[in-house]
């Protein structure tokens, strides 16, 4: 899922380039307790500038489990974790 976020600076090739969208998928889940999750970091033109993964799990992993929209609710906690802000 892919959504856009208030741009945020990122030192990426040398250089500083500035973000503008943040995507999310998920790589790995036990259907239990854990899952993993991979993150984009992309600018105006989709190019990727960062990127990572992620572990949600106890608590935080049976909140999104509960929610009937858990793919807001993924995503949210995810931009959250990493001091995005979506827009």
């Amino acid at each position: 899922m892919k959504v856009n976020i208030q741009p945020v600076q990122i030192w990426n090739a040398g250089q500083t380039q500035t973000a503008t969208q943040f995507e999310l998928n998920g790589v790995w889940d036990n259907f239990d307790n854990t899952a993993t999750l991979y993150y984009q970091l992309l600018d105006v033109d989709n190019v990727q500038l960062s990127q990572g993964n992620q572990t949600i799990d106890g608590q935080d992993y049976q909140d999104w489990d509960n929610d009937p929209d858990a793919n807001t609710w993924i995503v949210n906690w995810s931009a959250t974790q990493l001091g995005l802000t979506i827009i």
